[in-house]
């Protein structure tokens, strides 16, 4: 990461999670790349609609106006367009008053091999072939569902993460799923001064517990770990958080309880679980990326 981003939270996200682009991706399917090209250049000055990650970007990016963080968050575009059609995406971004500035146009091809380049925590996107190549270049990344966007009203920003295979390794649910919830009880208790391993969003939540730390009082951000764990299992993932150093603000453990009424009372902006059972309950609530990582996902 160069100078410049070292000191910053740094999000991607994709056009189409930005904005709502239905109507245009589906003139690209039914009629071609070139009907796609010249309706995007016709309708260039005409903004496009909030997507389903406009609301999250809008929070994060509000956080700059505080004068203890000015300059701490970039949202950066990473987008399949070319440059010509991607011209009504960032003027659709100058409508709605989003400081975003930096971008990659890839011309159809995936833009996931520029997130380390642009030094980012965490890629989002509505497309599951470029989360998924973006996990495996070691970047929390998460597919956003359709349909999952809530306004919350207020400008907190409020993030829920699941832990296995999202905070942490899949090292304890591959256990569950080859022995059983009592051979993952049994194993969670022996192990509990063990730590887990960190998870394709470790790093994304360490930042994000980074920048929680420059406000010592009425801080704009709040974490929330949403687990199906449930005591004596809560240790080792206490201890794990310890050992890392990080605290969230609030750790649901709902012993296989649904989470989506959770979510919903925590009014979370985003939240990110590797289960698309879990992902398909929670996104009639709040917004919701899907983690494809893991053995749910294999």
């Amino acid at each position: 990461m160069n100078d410049i981003q070292s000191n910053k939270l740094v999000i991607a996200v994709s056009s189409s999670a930005l904005f709502n682009l239905a109507s245009e991706h589906e003139i690209y399917l039914t009629q071609g790349i070139e009907a796609y090209t010249e309706y995007q250049i016709a309708h260039e000055n005409d903004p496009l609609q909030p997507g389903d990650g406009f609301e999250l970007v809008a929070k994060l990016l509000k956080i700059n106006d505080l004068s203890s963080s000015h300059g701490r968050v970039e949202v950066v575009l990473l987008s399949r367009n070319t440059a010509d059609t991607g011209l009504r995406v960032f003027n659709s971004i100058e409508h709605w008053g989003l400081p975003i500035t930096r971008a990659a146009f890839c011309g159809g091809n995936s833009p996931y091999r520029y997130i380390k380049a642009f030094g980012c925590h965490l890629f989002l996107s509505t497309r599951d072939d470029d989360v998924r190549m973006a996990l495996e270049a070691g970047v929390a990344a998460a597919t956003i569902l359709p349909g999952s966007s809530k306004k919350s009203g207020d400008s907190l920003l409020r993030v829920a993460f699941d832990g296995d295979a999202v905070v942490f390794s899949d090292e304890s649910e591959r256990v569950y799923k080859e022995s059983g919830l009592q051979g993952f009880s049994d194993n969670e208790v022996a192990q509990a001064n063990l730590p887990l391993k960190q998870g394709p969003f470790s790093e994304f939540l360490l930042a994000l517990h980074k920048l929680q730390g420059e406000f010592p009082n009425d801080c704009p951000i709040r974490t929330a770990l949403v687990t199906a764990r449930s005591a004596p299992a809560h240790k080792r993932v206490i201890n794990t958080l310890r050992l890392w150093g990080v605290r969230l603000d609030e750790c649901l453990f709902l012993g296989g309880m649904s989470k989506a009424q959770f979510l919903k009372a925590y009014g979370a902006d985003i939240f990110f679980d590797d289960q698309m059972s879990h992902c398909d309950l929670a996104k009639e609530h709040v917004a919701t990326g899907h983690v494809p990582h893991g053995i749910a996902n294999h």
